[in-house]
């Protein structure tokens, strides 16, 4: 058996993470917290990166150092999540525009729909200002987006 957490793998054009709901990440109802979603669809977007060769680290280290921030994340909640549930993040990244990652992501639980995500993630400079992704992180990228 691996020490290493899995990145999970790829359906297509997906990227699919499965995520255990623990204790931490539920509300004083025993259903999952709304802010926990978030927390799964970050992991869900940094391990389609990390799948595909693209670790933040290495962003950070390279010799254009670059990161990430949110410009939208817009969630609709469809039903909740529990204590124990076996969930799957899917995320696919749809397109780059200049600085800008558009990405769709959804919470499964068996096949059903539970959390739906559309995010902006924008590339930036360290000290904040947009930027165009690294080659490296396009071609990395490319080969899954389903926009052109």
């Amino acid at each position: 058996m691996s020490d290493q957490p899995t990145a999970g793998g790829f359906d297509g054009q997906d990227h699919l993470l499965p995520v255990r709901v623990y204790y931490e990440d539920t509300d004083f109802t025993g259903l999952v917290y709304h802010g926990s979603y978030v927390r799964f669809f970050e992991r869900g977007r940094s391990d389609f990166l990390r799948a595909v060769g693209i670790g933040h680290a290495e962003l950070l280290a390279g010799d254009q150092p670059m990161a990430f921030v949110l410009a939208t994340l817009n969630l609709t909640y469809l039903k909740p999540a529990r204590i124990d549930d076996a969930l799957i993040v899917r995320t696919r990244y749809r397109a780059i525009k200049g600085p800008r990652l558009l990405i769709d992501q959804v919470i499964e639980r068996g096949g059903e729909a539970l959390c739906r995500a559309e995010v902006t993630a924008v590339c930036i400079h360290l000290d904040g200002r947009p930027r165009r992704p690294t080659r490296a992180l396009v071609a990395a990228v490319k080969p899954w987006l389903t926009e052109t």
